[in-house]
């Protein structure tokens, strides 16, 4: 298992990054790659979400489903068909993060573990010519640029306003 926790500041109270974090579905028009999301359920434990990828050659639908809420805390998920990943959304008061003029902040976490090696085989359609590890050579740095970019829209769409993020890696995989 391979884990990445990454996490960044956002200008406002823990429950609101939460309530807007539970909104998965629209997480798809902040990706390039993420085609669209579908939900089946309310945004609590037991939800599934259907999330289509496409990039290069490749697509794919990954199965995802809540397994836990804290609200306005954390959201657990897990990977319910072929690649082996689990993780979760943490949202924690971080009130000596606000800059001045701004009255409460938050630090938001992400975390994922992942069998890359559940990844291999028939999980994914990769075109018989081109090597699985061939392709995660040029995953793995779009899915780190893709990750920042989504991050910077979100915090965007939150607080109303483009600003510089920081983005923190607590843990970084080494695949």
């Amino acid at each position: 298992m391979q884990r990445l926790e990454i996490s960044t500041d956002v200008y406002l109270p823990p429950a609101d990054v939460y309530e807007f974090l539970l909104n998965f579905p629209r997480y798809a028009r902040y990706s390039e790659y993420l085609d669209r999301v579908e939900q089946y359920g309310d945004g609590g434990p037991g939800t599934e979400y259907d999330l289509v990828f496409s990039w290069w050659k490749l697509s794919y639908t990954a199965r995802s489903e809540v397994t836990d809420v804290d609200e306005p805390r954390r959201i657990d998920w897990r990977t319910v068909k072929d690649i082996e990943a689990n993780g979760y959304w943490r949202v924690e008061p971080a009130p000596d993060r606000a800059p001045e003029g701004v009255e409460r902040a938050s630090e938001v976490f992400f975390v994922v573990e992942l069998d890359t090696e559940s990844a291999r085989g028939s999980a994914i359609s990769i075109p018989s010519f081109i090597s699985f590890d061939s392709v995660l050579d040029r995953v793995i740095p779009k899915i780190q640029a893709e990750g920042r970019r989504v991050v910077e829209r979100v915090v965007a769409d939150l607080e109303g306003q483009q600003r510089d993020i920081e983005l923190r890696i607590h843990e970084t995989p080494s695949l």
